[in-house]
């Protein structure tokens, strides 16, 4: 019976991993964010409709992009996660996808936060929660 638990523990102690965090993906810094925007407004009219999305600048590492997909809301940082933080890095949004400005073009998915374009890739997106309340959406870490 020692023998079984103690074989037991062992394939415990062995399968858990330290970190689940790629140490590729450390661009990012770790900002607070704490927003609330409000759907009503024309600002954000947009995201009244799926498939679309807002940059919202001075947020995060390089802005947030909210999108909507009709049925839910997602927010991602605005910086690509597999570049170290320049002017070319802030992601350019396009509907349900986001492109980087640097030469890579680098493209993610708004819906999922993955890469789109280069699956070697080893970091998706940031993603910040979303909370909706009537018209108001609060976006948090």
């Amino acid at each position: 019976m020692r023998f079984l638990i103690s074989l037991v523990v062992v394939f415990v102690i062995l399968g858990c991993s330290s970190s689940d965090e790629n140490e590729n993906c450390n661009f990012l810094l770790p900002i607070s964010v704490n927003e609330t925007i409000n759907l009503s407004l024309p600002f954000y009219s947009q995201l009244q409709f799926a498939g679309n999305s807002v940059y919202i600048p001075n947020l995060g590492n390089g802005g947030i992009i909210v999108a909507s997909t009709g049925a839910d809301f997602y927010a991602w940082d605005a910086s690509d996660p597999n570049h170290a933080q320049t002017s070319c890095s802030v992601l350019v949004n396009s509907g349900l996808n986001a492109t980087c400005g640097c030469d890579d073009k680098n493209e993610y998915s708004l819906v999922n936060g993955q890469p789109l374009n280069n699956g070697a890739l080893p970091c998706g997106l940031r993603n910040y929660r979303v909370e909706q309340t009537g018209t108001t959406l609060r976006i948090y870490n």
